[in-house]
């Protein structure tokens, strides 16, 4: 064995040296060299076997070794090299590149085919890309999340200003209908008519401020009617006045007698206020804040029919917007402002109301110039608008009323009396029940001809008792008298032609309610 390897180490063959004729710089020179080469070779497998073990997750470990094992070979025949300079071992340096030549074709044989999976492993670039498009995506998601439970709150506040609502009207119609009795027992007292008056006069902006509370709550059905834009105005002036901050100038400019539009006045007048507020809210520092309306008209236009309108134009002295700000101004829940500050629900709420009524609705605005938007709504007949419900019931209503048979269902004691009294004044033989159980005894016992029902009740709601009352009387005439009404669930029991009476109403509404009821 011993002289085995003393054989392949001496070899019997003229060490390399001597084909360099021994000249001393060529033979340190090639041993320097030799020797720095072999050095580095086998300093690079010991790099990449460290590597390997501290990334044992790394792609493609396996070519790794590999590699390092060609390195190494490499390196070992440097030393050779080294050695053979004053030896002849030739037959350990055919070996040793026999071990080389082996591991190196192992290499390449194996590396080409996974060319396309290395070059498809993402390069930094590309990760810091993706990165970029994560925490896009995560902002994205938690603007998402935020709107979620900016949505869920405002249903919760819908919700209870709804029901904040129908307590406040059923206050009000007792108040409201405790007044019309009190003035019809006092035609011929000026005074108590004045201050009957007043009080009732008061009771109507209560009303308004209600009908405002029950569209934020979202439950009720649009009413497209015709209505005049300047009573509206002078309406809202008021509440607008408290909203808007001091240090923003408010302004009105509307044209003389302007035509009336179609539209659901209570929408209308919170599209309006939810335009104040933006603007109000673009002017941190203060401002002007203009509002002004014109007869308009429209062609060309691929959003609505050409025609005459009413423009009503919201501007602002305020921040602007960019043009990607307004391309989605009106999609639900965007906002530029901070999370918890605003919905993003108020100009699509503006759109949406436009729209319905057949309308649209426009924006200018640039960058530090301010902002002007405009509804545009279908012009209606003006005559139409000014067609108002009289407060009294009128002599013929009242005979055509006299002798009917109605059932008035409300949970609330005092608007049972208070409703029981304006009927009886109307000639009605009356009945009462405080909830759907005794409504439907009393119908199946003594049926009536006519049902004037509350909705919000304990246990049976108005829909429910009015789809059973209806199964045993199909012929039963209703009136649902309601300061609270989920509009669908009216819809699927009785129809969308049902007859709804907004607390608090006057015996004027009271009475025409009815004749329209026993009419269809």
């Amino acid at each position: 064995m011993i002289s085995t390897i003393q054989q392949l180490l001496g070899g019997g063959y003229a060490p390399h040296g001597y084909c360099l004729l021994w000249q001393p710089w060529l033979i340190w020179t090639m041993a320097i060299s030799d020797s720095l080469i072999a050095l580095s070779y086998f300093s690079i497998p010991i790099a990449l076997v460290t590597f390997l073990r501290r990334r044992p997750d790394v792609e493609f470990s396996g070519i790794f070794w590999l590699f390092a094992l060609f390195i190494m070979a490499c390196g070992l025949t440097h030393v050779v090299a080294l050695w053979n300079l004053w030896n002849g071992a030739y037959q350990v340096e055919a070996i040793v590149k026999l071990i080389t030549a082996t591991s190196s074709v192992l290499t390449a044989v194996l590396l080409w085919p996974l060319l396309p999976k290395a070059i498809a492993l993402p390069s930094p670039t590309h990760l810091r890309l993706a990165n970029e498009r994560l925490r896009a995506e995560i902002i994205e998601r938690e603007k998402a999340e935020a709107a979620l439970l900016q949505a869920r709150k405002m249903e919760a506040i819908g919700q209870l200003t709804g029901g904040i609502a129908h307590d406040f009207n059923n206050l009000l119609q007792a108040v409201s209908s405790s007044l019309d009795l009190i003035a019809s027992r006092t035609a011929n007292d000026e005074r108590a008519r004045h201050l009957v008056d007043m009080a009732l006069s008061a009771v109507d902006r209560g009303r308004r401020l209600t009908s405002q509370l029950m569209a934020f709550s979202r439950v009720q059905r649009i009413a497209l009617r015709p209505v005049r834009v300047a009573d509206l105005l002078v309406d809202i002036k008021e509440l607008l006045a408290r909203t808007i901050d001091p240090s923003v100038e408010l302004s009105f400019d509307i044209e003389e007698a302007p035509h009336a539009v179609l539209a659901d006045s209570v929408q209308f007048e919170l599209g309006l206020l939810n335009l104040a507020l933006n603007a109000r809210d673009a002017m941190p520092g203060g401002g002007k804040l203009h509002i002004a309306v014109r007869n308009r008209h429209l062609e060309g236009r691929d959003d609505v029919d050409d025609g005459d309108y009413v423009g009503i134009t919201v501007t602002d002295t305020g921040i602007g917007m960019t043009p990607d700000v307004i391309a989605r101004a009106f999609e639900p829940f965007f906002t530029t402002k901070a999370v918890g500050q605003g919905s993003g629900l108020g100009l699509s709420m503006v759109f949406g109301m436009a729209r319905q009524s057949g309308g649209t609705v426009t924006i200018e605005s640039a960058p530090d110039r301010g902002s002007s938007i405009t509804v545009f709504l279908r012009r209606a007949d003006a005559a139409l608008a000014s067609a108002t419900t009289p407060r009294h019931a009128s002599p013929h209503e009242i005979q055509h009323l006299a002798g009917l048979k109605i059932l008035v269902v409300d949970d609330e004691p005092m608007i049972r009396e208070v409703l029981a009294e304006m009927l009886r004044g109307f000639g009605c033989t009356v009945s009462t029940a405080e909830n759907g159980g005794q409504a439907l005894g009393e119908i199946d016992g003594n049926p009536p001809e006519a049902l004037l029902l509350d909705f919000a009740m304990p246990g049976m709601n108005g829909a429910e008792v009015a789809r059973a009352a209806l199964a045993r009387r199909p012929d039963l005439k209703i009136v649902f008298a309601t300061g609270f009404a989920q509009s669908d669930a009216i819809d699927a029991a009785v129809g969308d032609e049902a007859i709804i009476l907004r607390k608090p109403f006057s015996p004027g509404a009271l009475s025409e309610a009815l004749r329209k009821a026993l009419s269809a």
